[in-house]
């Protein structure tokens, strides 16, 4: 009889486990910022904010290569570590970003990137 109890327990218990949500997937929070030149020729400046983590996002601005500059001076202050590519996809050369305060000059050029 306490086998029979404690195997419905066990089963309820699972059931219950399966029933609620999981989060959806993590997010770096806060904002990482990069600089790109616009078909008017002037510089521009974007911002992702709270970026999907361990999703490669292709910079949309600057996503083919035969078409534009890569992007330049990027900000990390998202909580996560980003590391930014030389190409779209998260291929090509990369950096690391450090959180809150990662930051590249103009001659860090990015067309990707990536959030721990």
């Amino acid at each position: 009889m306490r086998l029979r109890r404690a195997s419905i327990a066990a089963l309820g218990a699972f059931t219950l486990l399966l029933a609620v949500p999981s989060s959806a997937s993590a997010a770096a929070v806060g904002e990482f910022q990069y600089t790109y030149i616009g078909l008017d020729g002037q510089p521009h400046i974007r911002i992702l904010l709270d970026p999907e983590s361990r999703e490669c996002v292709t910079l949309p601005e600057v996503a083919d290569p035969d078409a534009s500059q890569p992007a330049h001076s990027p900000r990390n202050r998202t909580t996560s570590t980003a590391t930014v590519f030389t190409e779209p996809d998260c291929t090509g050369d990369w950096f690391t970003l450090r959180p809150l305060v990662g930051r590249g000059s103009e001659r860090l050029k990015l067309r990707s990137v990536v959030f721990s």
